[in-house]
């Protein structure tokens, strides 16, 4: 009988998935969609993709230290939303 993929095998799916891209081409993406304003990207899962995506470069950027997927979930919602994080956080 197969195994019921969970929520976590989904995501780590997702982290193979992405940290097999090009690193160069991935980054250029997240740019270009994070420079776009919100109303430009209307469909939720759209965003939570693009979410994720940040979220992601972020989690490379540090390293690949664990331990901070929330702060870097956080921090690329805030700059893909167009909102200013200090605000978010009070």
């Amino acid at each position: 009988m197969a195994k019921k993929r969970t929520k976590a095998d989904k995501l780590q799916r997702n982290v193979e998935r992405l940290a097999t891209r090009d690193d160069a081409h991935r980054e250029s993406q997240i740019n270009d969609k994070r420079s776009e304003p919100i109303s430009k990207i209307p469909d939720p899962t759209e965003r939570e993709e693009q979410i994720r995506l940040r979220a992601y470069a972020l989690y490379e950027a540090r390293g690949r230290e664990d331990g901070h997927d929330l702060d870097d979930w956080l921090r690329a919602e805030a700059e893909i939303m167009g909102t200013n994080i200090e605000a978010a956080a009070a």
